[in-house]
């Protein structure tokens, strides 16, 4: 059974008070919290095994490695990735994606090259592809979107030329909500010969993720916005694209032999993770992912979704209220404005009530040109929130909106 009140037990902190009010965090799509058995688990392994990994002979480095290299076999199973030489630890999706930047138009673009990435994109799968067009002169193409924010899949396929290499597209928006057909967007990409990287930050959270029947090339995603510690992301490549990658950083661990004159490197993926890794946070991770699989992804989805549903409902009753996102499959996000309020004044006086929300433009200011507007107010939903929790959220909304 999913027992929300056991649930909330596992997370401390959502049981403190904020201006003496009780605290209602909807902003996860930011960062979620930890549950005690991440934090636990953390603590433990600094007390009892904290040593480097990999290149130790001694009982408590190989103890460390046996829980660093589990972590990724934690990691291989939650996405359904055919091999552990396929989870490249990152300190999170925006490194992830800045590595296959950098070293896939390294060997794979030149000068007029085209990249295509959706109008809906986290700064993150933006401004990487921005830095390789300064120093290689590769172009970005963009998937347009409908008004209720939706991908445009024909225009899509009218982006391609024989210039295109990669194709770059995140399964939900941190925005809209959106979840985006990935799938096709993959199918699409390999007909014309392209590899596709998915940014799954918002995704892997929320629902199952199965990288094979995907089909994608690269999948991205944070530890920290799945209830485990900062600092930790996965890199999903596939086995050939990671051996023909070159390195993204040179130094420790990522070697096979060095000399002055030259250097091999090893195979994927430690070919990819040069210098002593996060190896505490990548067992917190696994922890995380644990803890989730014991609540069920399935019962995870089916509680947001529920959650989603709700909020949307509640809050359009509301005088002036602008939701923005398709009404259907729309994920764990709702963002929003009311009549004339700016945003910030919302979130800031929804703060004084004990309200935890995102306002700005979540690192998506090309939507927020594409929608017409400067930023919105953003709830986002986890597996500890509540049906309360968003009618805190409302009569906070209806409270503030009075005020105006």
């Amino acid at each position: 059974m999913y027992n929300i009140n056991d649930i909330r037990n596992d997370f401390p902190i959502l049981s403190r008070n904020v201006y003496d009010k009780p605290l209602v965090y909807l902003d996860n799509a930011a960062t979620t919290q930890k549950p005690l058995c991440v934090l636990d688990a953390m603590r433990e392994e600094y007390l009892n095994v904290n040593a480097n990994v990999h290149r130790g002979v001694h009982w408590m480095s190989q103890q460390a490695t046996e829980l660093h290299e589990q972590a990724r076999e934690t990691v291989r199973q939650f996405i359904h990735a055919a091999k552990t030489t396929e989870i490249v630890f990152t300190r999170g999706t925006t490194e992830g994606i800045n590595l296959v930047a950098s070293s896939f138009a390294e060997d794979f673009m030149k000068e007029g090259d085209e990249v295509i990435v959706t109008v809906m994109e986290h700064h993150s799968d933006i401004v990487p592809w921005q830095l390789q067009a300064r120093r290689k002169g590769i172009v970005l193409k963009v998937i347009p979107m409908s008004d209720d924010g939706v991908l445009d899949l024909e225009a899509y396929q009218q982006l391609f030329t024989e210039k295109t290499k990669i194709v770059c597209a995140t399964q939900v928006s941190n925005v809209l909500g959106t979840i985006n057909p990935v799938k096709e967007i993959v199918r699409i990409a390999h007909e014309h010969g392209v590899p596709c990287l998915v940014d799954g930050a918002q995704s892997a959270p929320h629902f199952k993720v199965d990288v094979q029947d995907m089909d994608c090339d690269f999948f991205v995603f944070s530890g920290h916005k799945m209830y485990g510690p900062t600092g930790i992301g996965i890199l999903y490549g596939k086995e050939d694209w990671l051996d023909k990658l070159p390195p993204y950083q040179g130094g420790g661990e990522m070697i096979d032999h060095v000399s002055f004159e030259h250097t091999t490197f090893e195979r994927p993926p430690l070919k990819f993770e040069a210098g002593t890794p996060d190896y505490i946070a990548s067992h917190g991770l696994a922890v995380a992912i644990d803890y989730m699989n014991k609540l069920g992804l399935e019962q995870i989805e089916a509680h947001e979704r529920e959650l989603t549903r709700y909020a949307m409902e509640q809050l359009s009753q509301i005088d002036g209220m602008k939701i923005y996102g398709p009404k259907e499959h729309h994920d764990a996000v709702v963002s929003f404005n009311v009549g004339n309020i700016h945003h910030m004044d919302m979130g800031t006086l929804l703060d004084r009530l004990g309200i935890a929300v995102r306002t700005g433009h979540h690192c998506a200011q090309p939507l927020m040109d594409r929608l017409g507007i400067l930023g919105t107010v953003r709830a986002s939903f986890a597996l500890y929130n509540t049906k309360e929790e968003i009618d805190a959220l409302v009569a906070g909304v209806k409270r503030v909106s009075k005020m105006f």
